[in-house]
């Protein structure tokens, strides 16, 4: 692996399943009664996210302590970021504080790469604008895998606004390194202006994909992304492309559904389809920590055992 994660491209297929294996040995740590072993035991890992996050940044606050790391948390709204403070200017101070890896999150595409210049600690892409998400789409993979085994032609779909997500950005990288067929379901409003490059089909008819499919992906409808309508209405978008109890009932009995969170139930899935046994929403939260695990020791951990 690298120094840093900043795009799934940075693994590869090998890198990949190398990192899946190691998080093996850390959901297996997690399950413990005490939760945590020392092997990043006197490394600080800071979490530097300009936008906000839940589920993210806390899994990585929970990665770090669980390998004995320090922890720092950056709060952009009480930071000098508000007295004018630049980026650079903040990335080389919390540098000169003696961090070993930055974990960034921002608004803007290509932010953690001009941080991975700027600084000589390891960078970790947890978001960057609409570009990607890589740690997002390794916990899916392991979440995927854990239901279904290899993806090696395992057909996934990928539902919803396409053209705002980071994850299916990385998503769509990661299960087709692996093997996967994936189809990209949404109005062409909400597909990227151009999919020269993308490895995927395109589908308009979510009904005609859902019942050929192993495993369906749900992303949310990213309205503070958006400066212009791109659906008719929510209730349109819902009747068209919301997967609902009815028209879950087209998936296969095996099939799995995802979604990366935060969910609007109502809007992309159904409350009730959320809760399906099918469902690993919560389970994608849980391997998200272990994933994070993962990757935290493979760039700062240089041999050690887990």
């Amino acid at each position: 692996m690298t120094a840093n994660l900043l795009s799934i491209a940075d693994l590869g297929a090998e890198g990949i399943e190398e990192l899946l294996r190691l998080t093996d040995s850390f959901v297996e740590v997690s399950e413990r009664r005490i939760p945590k072993v020392p092997t990043l035991r006197g490394r600080t890992v800071v979490s530097l996210f300009y936008e906000e996050s839940t589920r993210t940044r806390l899994s990585f606050e929970a990665a770090a302590k669980r390998l004995s790391a320090d922890t720092m948390n950056f709060s952009v709204a009480t930071a000098s970021v508000t007295k004018g403070e630049s980026l650079r200017d903040t990335v080389v101070t919390l540098e000169a504080m003696g961090v070993d890896a930055v974990i960034v999150r921002h608004a803007s595409a290509g932010v953690p790469w001009q941080v991975a210049r700027w600084v000589d600690a390891s960078v970790v892409n947890a978001g960057d604008g609409c570009h990607e998400h890589p740690t997002q789409a390794l916990l899916d993979c392991y979440t995927l895998r854990q239901r279904l085994g290899s993806l090696v032609d395992r057909r996934i779909a990928i539902v919803g606004d396409v053209k705002h997500s980071r994850v299916a950005r990385s998503d769509v990288l990661a299960y087709t390194a692996l093997g996967a067929h994936v189809t990209l379901v949404a109005p062409p409003t909400l597909l990227p202006p151009s999919l020269e490059g993308w490895p995927v089909e395109v589908s308009h008819d979510l009904d005609a994909v859902l019942p050929k499919v192993d495993a369906v992906e749900v992303l949310r409808m990213q309205k503070e992304r958006q400066t212009e309508a791109l659906v008719p209405s929510l209730r349109e978008y819902t009747a068209t492309y919301g997967l609902t109890r009815d028209r879950a009932r087209l998936l296969g009995d095996d099939a799995v559904i995802l979604h990366p969170g935060p969910m609007n139930r109502g809007v992309e899935i159904a409350a009730e389809v959320a809760d399906q046994p099918r469902s690993v929403v919560t389970r994608q939260v849980a391997n998200g920590v272990a994933v994070r695990m993962a990757v935290l020791f493979l760039l700062l951990a240089s041999g050690a055992a887990p």
